[in-house]
């Protein structure tokens, strides 16, 4: 079960960012205690891109969310950040 500050984010397009170099955007459709699932989503890798994570993210929420996969799970150990990608600025 999802923790009570996650439950909001379920069903938006959120970007999950891990200690890692990938960063995930996607439709946030279940929060559980080990993984988040998104839909339709984008798993960037940082060290492949010709752009900031920042830049990346703007355009992203510019244009469109580029779907590279129907459904990721990310570790919750992995998660870093989460946020709506209507909450990214610049």
């Amino acid at each position: 079960m999802a923790e009570d500050w996650i439950l909001p984010l379920i069903g938006a397009v959120v970007v999950v960012d891990t200690d890692a170099d990938y960063l995930a955007i996607g439709t946030l459709v279940a929060a559980g205690p080990t993984h988040l699932e998104l839909a339709d989503a984008d798993l960037h890798d940082h060290r492949e891109a010709n752009s900031t994570k920042e830049v990346y993210l703007l355009e992203s929420r510019r244009i469109a969310v580029r779907s590279n996969r129907r459904r990721v799970l990310v570790p919750r150990p992995r998660m870093v950040a989460i946020s709506r990608l209507d909450d990214v600025i610049g």
